[in-house]
């Protein structure tokens, strides 16, 4: 017996879109995809700061660096002083928050000296 190769039946080609239905299913499952799977869109207004309270625009970058250095020592003192007034985990959240106030005491500290270079 000879068999001869047997080849997939001839269809004809279908679209997803033949009727309005196949349509809207394809649409609502697109939308579940990129809803799923998709990055998501911050849709955040950018940060305008709040113009109520101003510092003096006539104000040099020393004083304003002075300023900022001391704020971000007052903050630590703050935090740490409340930090040990709790325990566990609360306690090391807020010990976290103070370092990261004193990274940024450290960083201006370090802009005020390129400001005004000690002798």
């Amino acid at each position: 017996m000879s068999q001869t190769p047997s080849h997939p039946p001839v269809t004809e080609s279908v679209s997803p879109y033949e009727s309005f239905h196949s349509k809207k299913l394809h649409d609502a499952a697109e939308r579940a995809l990129d809803h799923y799977l998709a990055p998501a869109k911050i849709n955040a207004t950018p940060y305008s700061p709040n113009t109520l309270f101003m510092v003096n625009p006539e104000s040099d970058t020393e004083s304003l660096l002075v300023n900022a250095c001391e704020s971000l020592a007052s903050a630590t003192v703050m935090l740490g002083d409340f930090a040990g007034m709790l325990e566990g985990s609360r306690r090391n959240t807020l010990l976290g928050i103070a370092q990261v106030v004193m990274l940024g005491e450290l960083a201006v500290n370090k802009a005020l000296d390129n400001v005004v270079p000690t002798s």
